[in-house]
């Protein structure tokens, strides 16, 4: 649905936040899928790090782990191999991405407010950074001396001043609101705006059930948290 969305934007390529893998009942096809997008940057998360052995799974809760586990018999070679060669921060003209925060990258910290995204500010070189991990969407500002959330969804990028972008999350955002999040980032216009688009969330519920995924990960999904 995401793909659908953002396919009727005039998009030059796609970044990836990671977390190709997860919670849901189709990793293979995620990364299959991700594969045949080839971002132009993209980088590891922490659910693909736990599939692949880097992350102790006492990190995760239960529902978590017991999806690693599951995601973990699913996957095949190529797509461990993929995920093995995804970085923790990659960087590009003036933006830069990680799944949690720049700081200590491999521990995955959650910026869920202004105060938990001043490290990363104080370490990033670039105008823009875009995060995920906390699944909730939301824009952060540093104007050079303090940090703030922004209002709305829709941010201008302004010179002096440092961004950080929570995309949200594709499969199972956690802001209350149940639809799909992802970002468009307009270069030329110097814009990022957080979109929504609806997705079949019954489908996915019923393949996660089938699957024999914790029922929580499927009843999460309409409730988005």
């Amino acid at each position: 649905a995401v793909l659908e969305s953002a396919g009727r934007e005039r998009l030059n390529g796609y970044l990836c936040i990671g977390d190709i893998v997860g919670y849901g009942a189709n990793p293979k096809e995620c990364v299959d899928t991700i594969k045949k997008l080839k971002p132009g940057t993209l980088v590891a998360g922490n659910h693909d790090w736990g599939v692949l052995g880097l992350l102790d799974l006492d990190y995760f809760n239960k529902e978590a782990r017991d999806a690693i586990v599951w995601t973990s018999g699913v996957l095949g070679k190529p797509e461990t191999d993929y995920l093995k060669s995804l970085e923790l921060i990659r960087s590009r003209d003036n933006i830069v991405l990680v799944h949690g925060s720049l700081d200590e990258p491999e521990e995955f910290h959650y910026i869920f407010e202004a105060e938990d995204a001043d490290k990363t500010f104080r370490l990033s070189r670039m105008a823009l950074c875009f995060v995920g991990h906390s699944h909730v969407p939301g824009i952060f500002c540093h104007d050079g001396k303090t940090s703030g959330k922004v209002e709305g969804t829709t941010v201008r990028i302004e010179s002096g001043k440092k961004y950080i972008v929570n995309v949200g999350s594709v499969g199972q955002p956690r802001d209350c609101d149940a639809r799909a999040s992802y970002a468009i980032y307009d270069e030329d216009a110097g814009t990022v705006e957080i979109k929504r688009v609806s997705y079949d969330i019954a489908e996915a519920q019923r393949k996660i059930l089938k699957a024999g995924l914790p029922a929580w990960l499927a009843s999460r999904l309409a409730e988005g948290r």
